[in-house]
């Protein structure tokens, strides 16, 4: 008998986590026998024991839903368009968020790094650092290792693509059942140059918490870092995977530029 799709994710999930058949029980309050009989479909889990699993697994909430589905459940969580009225406050307060950070740039976007909106900023530094083009992308690992983008202009190009890197391996290890993010490493991978022992997960380097960008374009140098935010106890699937990431200017040089960029914004 073929193991049950719930059985299917248990263990994926388990091992991303890396936790063993009974340290997952101990912090789901089951018995380690309950949880190898749902592992192997002996047995039918409650909502609630779905819950828990989700819990101590400290799922995303697409996930959790996933797994309620393959218990045999409705899912808990909504996923609707930030266009919806149910979702007209948090549209307002991401807007508001995105025009005060003028003149720099500021990005919505989601966690497999596609970009859902953008201030007036991102899209003139985009244009200045692309000879007046907009970029062929909507997406930032794209923006960043397509040579027809802006990789061309980013001076710290190694050192900002491996730490996107590192930060994509992590994603596709705590979603294994992402297949998009998985097809997004694969095809970042493929790009020209991309050093062939990026393949592999580093284990021996997190992901920095704060790194600088270097762009150079015309003889001139822009110096940017980020900062991100997330929503706080969001019960939406869209709010909980989205995110806003600020750019500031690390010199006057920087910002003397976008103030630039920004007087002669029509």
């Amino acid at each position: 008998m073929s193991m049950p799709q719930i059985g299917v994710l248990l263990r994926e999930w388990r091992a991303a986590r890396r936790l063993s058949q009974l340290d997952l029980a101990l912090e789901a309050g089951l018995s380690s026998r309950h949880l190898s009989y749902v592992e192997t479909g002996k047995s039918q889990p409650s909502r609630e024991a779905v819950a828990r699993l989700a819990d101590a697994l400290e799922l995303p909430l697409r996930e959790r839903n996933e797994l309620l589905v393959a218990a045999g459940y409705a899912p808990q969580y909504a996923e609707r368009s930030l266009d919806q009225p149910a979702l007209a406050q948090i549209r307002r307060a991401i807007d508001l968020l995105l025009a005060q950070q003028e003149p720099y740039p500021a990005f919505l976007i989601d966690r497999r790094w596609n970009i859902l909106g953008a201030n007036r900023a991102a899209l003139r530094v985009n244009r200045f650092l692309l000879d007046g083009r907009d970029s062929p992308h909507r997406n930032m690992l794209r923006h960043f290792f397509d040579p027809a983008d802006l990789r061309g202009a980013v001076a710290n190009w190694n050192e900002v693509a491996g730490s996107l890197m590192r930060h994509l391996h992590a994603t596709v290890r705590a979603a294994p059942a992402d297949a998009a993010a998985r097809a997004l490493l694969e095809e970042v991978l493929a790009y020209p140059d991309v050093p062939a022992h990026w393949r592999h997960r580093d284990l021996d380097t997190a992901p920095a918490p704060l790194l600088g960008v270097v762009f150079r374009k015309h003889g001139r140098e822009l110096r940017f870092f980020s900062t991100i935010t997330t929503f706080a106890t969001p019960r939406d699937v869209t709010l909980d995977e989205m995110r806003i990431e600020s750019c500031f200017a690390e010199d006057e040089a920087t910002a003397a530029l976008c103030r630039e960029l920004a007087s002669s914004d029509p």
